[in-house]
């Protein structure tokens, strides 16, 4: 391993992962033939699943979990808390003691733009495809294309797109 990757004893790597430098994992598995590219951060109790592509400059935060075969284009970043503070309301620093993590569910095969961000309580369907750019602010059903900010649907991916006159 490089002098350049941060990753901690309780990583659990899955075979023929592949790992960029400049990468700071903890606590997190990432399953077989992964690639994750650099500048990446993936927290404890992140769950990667098998043959997929986490581009640089993506920030996957505890309590998301992403299953095969799914894309995550370049800076890309998971939410896990709606209301973050950074202290408590007596004004003492608030620590993990103090909130609940949200989770996230990114579904087999699935593609995330680069650029997005999203947001936590969110499950994004199988095969579905989160256009560059977009805020992800509810679930993405299977098999559909969503973009902007917030993310709509624009049309299921069997459909062709309408020609314009």
């Amino acid at each position: 391993m490089s002098e350049f990757l941060s990753i901690a004893p309780d990583v659990r790597l899955g075979k023929g992962v592949k790992l960029s430098s400049f990468i700071n994992l903890y606590g997190c598995e990432i399953g077989d033939e992964t690639k994750i590219g650099a500048f990446v951060e993936v927290q404890k109790k992140a769950k990667i699943g098998s043959r997929c592509k986490i581009s640089s400059h993506t920030f996957i935060c505890e309590g998301v979990t992403i299953e095969d075969n799914v894309f995550v284009g370049h800076g890309v970043t998971f939410i896990n808390d709606s209301y973050p503070r950074a202290a408590n309301p007596d004004g003492s620093l608030q620590t993990e003691a103090d909130w609940k993590v949200e989770t996230t569910l990114v579904k087999k095969g699935a593609s995330i733009g680069s650029g997005s961000t999203i947001l936590s309580k969110i499950t994004i369907g199988e095969n579905a495809i989160v256009g560059a750019g977009s805020v992800v602010t509810k679930d993405v059903p299977a098999g559909v294309i969503v973009a902007g900010n917030p993310a709509r649907v624009l049309r299921k991916l069997n459909q062709k797109k309408a020609e314009v006159a």
